[in-house]
């Protein structure tokens, strides 16, 4: 039996974005992973879990607020994606397909956000 947010397309996608920034810092060297890799795996496995205990809350003022923590988590994980690309961190295909997963995830939780508004208001 799968739990609720499991089937949610916001959470598969921060699941695939957290499991591709594991596998790369697990490739870093020890510095690099301990001075940042460490904080983007923090950061990206945030996105998931906020939205997981977000909802398993009961009001959707509980759901918004937990959306919302993952969706500022997202945030933090782009500035240390962004510092990764600056110190030459990632490759090319690495940059593709985490901006790829990023750019579907984004406005999806948006979204999400925008709909447990809307559930509220009613």
């Amino acid at each position: 039996m799968k739990a609720q947010f499991e089937k949610l397309n916001i959470y598969k996608l921060a699941e695939k974005l957290s499991d591709n920034i594991w596998d790369i810092v697990s490739t870093w060297d020890s510095f690099t992973k301990n001075s940042m890799g460490f904080q983007i795996i923090k950061s990206c496995d945030s996105i998931g879990a906020n939205i997981a205990e977000g909802n398993g809350r009961a009001t959707y003022n509980e759901k918004k607020h937990f959306a919302r923590i993952a969706r500022g988590s997202l945030c933090e994980s782009i500035h240390w994606l962004r510092r990764a690309f600056k110190r030459k961190l990632l490759n090319e295909k690495q940059i593709e397909e985490i901006k790829s997963i990023i750019d579907e995830l984004s406005p999806k939780l948006n979204a999400h956000i925008t709909s447990l508004k809307n559930m509220n208001s009613k």
